[in-house]
């Protein structure tokens, strides 16, 4: 089992190389975002949270990516009773969720974003892409294309996630997104949907990384002690959640109502 996973995988790592252009398009985007001091909004719902967090902040990884992990959606370690897995996949389904999330920024067309699912079918993934195109921001779909596909969208219009993304990138994983058949057993098991994720998420990252350089603005990327020393590690961390801050104080300075504050 262990040797035909890993096999699958190699497979996986294939269809991702083959998007290489695609993922330095979309790489190109995010760091005009960055660069123009705004924010690459990231969202997933369910276990698409794993790549929200892998993209930032760990170690790595660099401001300018804004992780929207909203708890309802993806706190289901209990799996039953209070914050369990059904209350989270009911809740994904909710027709105007998304628009109560982004209620909470001020978005800008310098924004772009990456919304993460793998089937591409539940609602509150598809609406959240929807309402950022229909405020300007560039969207990025990260979807399981053979799955979504093969799937049914929840929403009433029959619209999936891809049907508002600007350009769509695909994890390789099949139908079904677990990949080995154990012999008696007749449901397949081992998914691979993260794998293909993770690795187009980190290659996104990586060409982020090297245009900012380019353009004369290397990121504050995290990074361990052990590589860097003690000091300039807690250094680099400090920075780097600082610079977030300063980002996400934009998203927040003139959103909704207008106060007193915000005009001041």
């Amino acid at each position: 089992m262990t040797v035909e996973y890993i096999q699958k995988c190699r497979a996986i790592l294939d269809a991702v190389e083959a998007q290489t252009e695609s993922i330095q398009q979309v790489a190109r985007w995010y760091a005009d975002t960055i660069l123009a001091g705004r924010m690459v909004h990231v969202f997933g719902s369910g276990h698409s949270r794993i790549m929200v967090e892998e993209m930032w902040p760990r170690y790595g990884s660099f401001p300018g990516f804004n992780p929207i992990v909203e708890l309802s959606l993806t706190f289901h370690n209990l799996v039953v009773g209070a914050n369990g897995q059904r209350q989270a996949m009911f809740l994904e389904n909710v027709p105007g969720l998304a628009d109560r999330i982004l209620r909470n920024y001020d978005l800008s067309e310098q924004d772009s974003a990456l919304v993460i699912s793998s089937s591409g079918c539940n609602v509150v993934p598809i609406e959240m892409a929807e309402l950022f195109q229909q405020r300007g921001v560039r969207v990025v779909a990260l979807v399981t294309k053979a799955h979504s596909d093969a799937s049914t969208s929840k929403r009433a219009d029959g619209k999936k996630l891809s049907d508002f993304a600007d350009l769509i990138l695909d994890t390789g994983a099949p139908v079904g997104d677990a990949m080995l058949t154990v012999p008696g057993l007749d449901t397949p098991v081992a998914p691979g949907s993260t794998i293909g994720g993770a690795v187009i998420v980190n290659s996104i990252k990586a060409e982020v990384a090297r245009l900012l350089t380019e353009a004369g603005h290397p990121p504050t990327v995290l990074s361990a002690g052990v590589l860097v020393g003690a000091d300039r590690a807690v250094s680099l961390f400090e920075s780097a959640y600082d610079e977030h801050a300063h980002r996400l104080a934009r998203l927040y300075a003139n959103v909704g109502v207008p106060s007193y504050v915000s005009g001041l």
